[in-house]
């Protein structure tokens, strides 16, 4: 493995004709990367239990044909790893398909491992899509469609780096290459930490590059360095055995939604901010980011003032969220005059870097037990949990990222933190501690990731190409003996 502490990359005796030549390759090549994106992104792989698993498996054999395409890999595979249940060798029981391809390093240059997924959210209510989730559409400088950001971009961005790389050192460059194109990050990783224990030696990476983020905006670049984890699961209030009707018995029977809200307002205060006591923030330094630009990011309505305290990039950076994702109760078309027993809620929560994920758990559970009104049970299942994560920057490869960003974009990265969570990023650290992590991505504040309408900066995706490309060739042209 490479040295962290060895210097920049040596200079190619024509290391500026070789770049120009690069940045011109990509150029070239963008329509053809459009394309190769707007085919996957027909597939709609939704790697949800309730969805076709069949599409998943499609999408994974376009992935692997594609980068089989470029000759560069000695091999190409689709494999599956176990979801770590008792039974692993029945088909059910095993994770949904990656793609995992696979080039060894030569004299002596580092071997990168790019990470991406080719999994997608649910689309939600066609209704609220301006065109079809999963029709491709370009609308001004946006391609939009159901995983045209979050992350098939990321996969073919991977792919055209390689490709761009390939023209212009030869087929039959040094630098050691690792594509991890997973298949079920938007279902939770279920079967990652068997996938990287199953596959260690062919994953093993000098740098690891996890295409799957954001950039501060269309003009200019930044690299993640902080990540929140996620506590996430199903609760469960009830208060009767069964219905009952509510005008004989309203009053003085408390039904499960009073309870359930009752219980849900006790996890903030009254400016909004995380009332649980074991939750912990993080004190940290942000860019200036005004209350205007979230607005203009979020959609925040007219009047709605931003809840929390601090800068508001410490809020989304650095501290603790709790977000009620799903609901479930009588719709209000079927509801009928009755005492409501049960009400179930998703609860997602998002923890600041620096914290034990089970230890947040175990807080949310003793506040929740704490603060049921009425003596209502309470019941907590279906969880998971993903740890948060700060990024190394003391490494040689963020230094070489950030030039590359700098150089292509023509702009000066931020180093930024991410309210989201990649919480497979510490099985990374775990399974691969000397490797050297840098998070990436090439989606902006208007993506719209996860969300109706989730679309892709054409700008930022050649940006984010032209960086990749950029930092393969520079590691490529790194001296064997630095």
């Amino acid at each position: 493995m490479t040295d962290q502490a060895r210097p920049p990359f040596s200079q190619h005796p024509d290391a500026a004709a070789r770049e120009n030549a690069l940045a011109e390759a990509v150029e070239l090549a963008l329509p053809a990367s459009i394309a190769d994106l707007t085919d996957l992104v027909r597939i709609p792989s939704v790697s949800w239990a309730a969805f076709d698993p069949a599409h998943v498996l499609q999408s994974a054999e376009a992935v692997a044909e594609l980068f089989r395409g470029t000759g560069v890999f000695d091999e190409v595979q689709i494999k599956r790893a176990s979801t770590g249940s008792a039974s692993s060798t029945e088909q059910g029981e095993l994770g949904q398909p990656a793609v995992l391809a696979r080039r060894a390093a030569k004299n002596g240059r580092p071997t990168v491992l790019l990470y991406a997924h080719h999994d997608v959210q649910p689309p939600g209510a066609e209704a609220d899509w301006e065109s079809p989730a999963f029709e491709p559409t370009v609308r001004g400088d946006r391609l939009y469609a159901r995983g045209a950001a979050d992350d098939k971009a990321g996969v073919i961005s991977h792919l055209a780096a390689i490709r761009a790389l390939q023209q212009i050192a030869g087929a039959d460059f040094d630098l050691g290459i690792v594509a991890f194109i997973e298949g079920e990050e938007e279902f939770g990783s279920r079967s990652f930490a068997h996938f990287l224990d199953d596959n260690r030696d062919a994953l093993a990476a000098d740098v690891i590059v996890v295409a799957d983020s954001d950039n501060w905006d269309t003009v200019t670049p930044s690299l993640t360095i902080s990540l929140r984890g996620n506590v996430t699961f199903r609760l469960t209030v009830s208060t009767l055995a069964h219905a009952s009707h509510s005008g004989m018995f309203g009053g003085a029977v408390p039904d499960a939604m009073l309870a359930a809200i009752r219980l849900l307002s006790t996890l903030h205060d009254e400016n909004g901010s995380v009332a649980v006591e074991g939750l912990t923030s993080r004190p940290v330094d942000t860019p200036e980011y005004t209350e205007q630009t979230l607005r203009d990011e979020t959609g925040l309505l007219e009047g709605v003032q931003p809840i929390g305290t601090g800068s508001i990039l410490s809020r989304l950076w650095a501290g603790p969220s709790i977000t009620v994702t799903g609901i479930d109760a009588p719709t209000v078309a079927n509801a009928s005059n009755t005492l409501i027993p049960s009400v179930s809620v998703r609860v997602s929560a998002r923890i600041a870097p620096g914290q034990d994920a089970g230890e947040a758990y175990e807080a949310l559970v003793a506040h929740l037990r704490a603060n049921a009104p009425f003596g209502a049970q309470v019941e907590i299942d279906d969880v998971d949990t993903g740890s948060p994560f700060l990024v190394d920057t003391s490494g040689w490869a963020v230094t070489a990222a950030k030039d590359a960003m700098r150089d292509a974009w023509g702009a000066e990265p931020v180093e930024a933190g991410i309210g989201g969570s990649i919480p497979f990023v510490a099985d990374l650290v775990r399974v691969f501690p000397e490797a050297q992590i840098l998070v990436t991505g090439v989606e902006d504040p208007h993506t719209r990731a996860h969300s109706p309408n989730e679309s892709l900066h054409l700008g930022v995706f050649k940006r984010a190409i032209a960086t990749e490309a950029l930092l393969l060739l520079r590691m490529n042209d790194r001296s064997g003996n630095e």
